[in-house]
């Protein structure tokens, strides 16, 4: 690296420490843990003689002083630096100037520990991490590797078939190949054996190494239904999205046109997108699961592994980075198959979706040793109350969910809660009572019989004539 000048030197000294720039008053152990760390993320220099503050303190040079420092870190690393050096006499005082750059072969460790440089401090690299820097290295992934567990008798040559057909649907040059032959040309089998990626893609029973929990939560603690995937990944994918639509809200727009519009509580096509970009970029080499969970105004998404190195949250919502795969077999065959449309732009197209939608932005965050996205809803329930007018007709648009129609149609004759809650096999009383039974009478589509005493034994319920002028304006489309 080219020597710093004292102009420079006082620049770095104003802007304070960084990625690639640190003060140390003294050469120590946490010296050489720097330059570790830098020589694994971009590299940089280590200022001696300069406190945290950028008070230059300077130090002192004797005869064997920088020798000696080299050597320890030439003994400390592995594979071994060895930094270039610069002595600068800088307001009277020398400062000793290490410095290293990102280096071809990753990671170095520091006495057997990795570390990485983020924004202005050294962390230690997961295991996660340290098999994925070496992999990078070679210009592959952890997916690409033989899969030493499996054989080509656990993977489903139907399901390689299914992949070829509905490539071919969209594909300009049909693939004439057969799966086998497939498998061979995308280097999924190699020397008869098949990769980590191919399993997972085309497993032909089910593996605990692809689980994705799914839940669907009434308050944090109470779960009211829940599933376990653990098939290949494409199957994942219709599966957990066909969960979430079970679990969410579809609202009617009657706008006088013959046919009624739908309306999903949440942009499906951004909710995929994001539940595709997880099972794409999952570290299935964690022993975490991937989770999914649906509450009554938000989905959060949970996935093992954190993002790559030097991608913060800002940096990928704004759009500033290159894509970096984590699995690149695994997103090459779901490209193929026109589920990954252009690597880095999914997460802008997510924002839009719901920014169109007029919903709250999705929330991004790295959290343990993996990443959280939730989407959030304006429960489509609460905006019913708002849009719905005294008159129903044809020219004005109403919302109206599945279940407040349903309930409604019950309701024709007047009922009692048991009945109701019965009827939606709903066993929490006050979940019924709140969630759905409240938001009907305050609509004023249904009302007490007793409503002077709301909680009598005798309490029964019935439609209003807004209540049937609704149901029967959806019956009439």
């Amino acid at each position: 690296m080219q020597p710093l000048t004292l102009k420079q030197i006082s620049a770095l000294l104003r802007r304070g420490e960084s990625e690639t720039i640190e003060f140390k008053k003294v050469f120590d152990r946490e010296a050489v843990e720097t330059l570790t760390a830098f020589t694994n993320t971009h590299g940089g220099q280590v200022l001696i003689g300069v406190a945290d503050t950028g008070e230059v303190v300077g130090v002192d040079v004797g005869k064997e002083t920088v020798q000696n420092w080299i050597n320890q870190v030439k003994l400390s690393t592995s594979n071994a630096l060895i930094p270039d050096v610069d002595v600068v006499r800088f307001r009277k005082q020398d400062i000793i100037i290490l410095s290293v750059p990102e280096y071809p072969i990753k990671p170095v460790a520091c006495r057997g520990r990795y570390f990485k440089r983020v924004k202005n401090a050294n962390h230690q690299m997961t295991v996660s991490e340290v098999v994925n820097e070496h992999l990078k290295t070679f210009n592959t992934s952890w997916d690409y590797y033989i899969d030493d567990f499996h054989t080509e008798a656990d993977i489903s040559f139907e399901k390689v078939q299914a992949f070829i057909e509905r490539v071919n649907r969209t594909r300009e040059v049909p693939i004439q190949d057969d799966p086998l032959t497939l498998l061979r040309k995308f280097e999924l089998l190699r020397d008869g054996r098949i990769t980590r990626a191919a399993f997972f893609l085309f497993m032909a029973g089910e593996s605990s190494l692809s689980t994705i929990e799914l839940g669907r939560f009434q308050t944090p603690t109470i779960i009211k239904d829940g599933a376990r995937l653990k098939t290949d990944l494409f199957a994942e994918v219709d599966g957990v999205m066909a969960f979430i639509r079970k679990h969410i809200n579809k609202a009617y727009i009657i706008t006088g046109e013959p046919q009624r519009e739908e309306r999903w509580e949440y942009p499906l096509e951004a909710v995929r997108e994001i539940i595709i970009n997880a099972i794409v970029h999952r570290d299935y080499s964690s022993s975490s699961d991937s989770i999914v969970k649906i509450y009554n105004d938000r989905i959060e998404i949970f996935n093992p592994g954190k993002l790559p190195s030097g991608l913060s949250v800002e940096r990928l919502l704004s759009g500033d980075y290159t894509s970096a795969i984590r699995n690149r077999k695994i997103a090459d065959v779901f490209k193929e198959a026109g589920l990954i449309e252009k690597y880095g732009t999914g997460i802008r197209r997510v924002l839009r979706e719901f920014e169109a939608k007029g919903l709250p932005a999705p929330k991004f965050e790295e959290i343990g040793d993996g990443f959280r996205v939730t989407v959030f809803s304006e429960a489509i329930h609460t905006k019913v109350t708002e849009q719905v007018t005294e008159q129903v007709t044809e020219q004005v648009t109403e919302q109206v969910t599945d279940s407040i129609l349903k309930l409604l149609s019950f309701c024709v004759e007047t009922k009692s809660t048991k009945e109701m809650m019965a009827h939606f096999n709903i066993k929490h009383r006050e979940y019924f009572r709140s969630t759905i039974l409240a938001k009907v009478i305050e609509l004023g589509l249904i009302e007490a019989t007793i409503p002077d005493k709301p909680q009598s034994r005798f309490q029964r319920y019935r439609l209003t004539a807004r209540g049937q002028s609704v149901l029967n304006q959806m019956a009439r489309d």
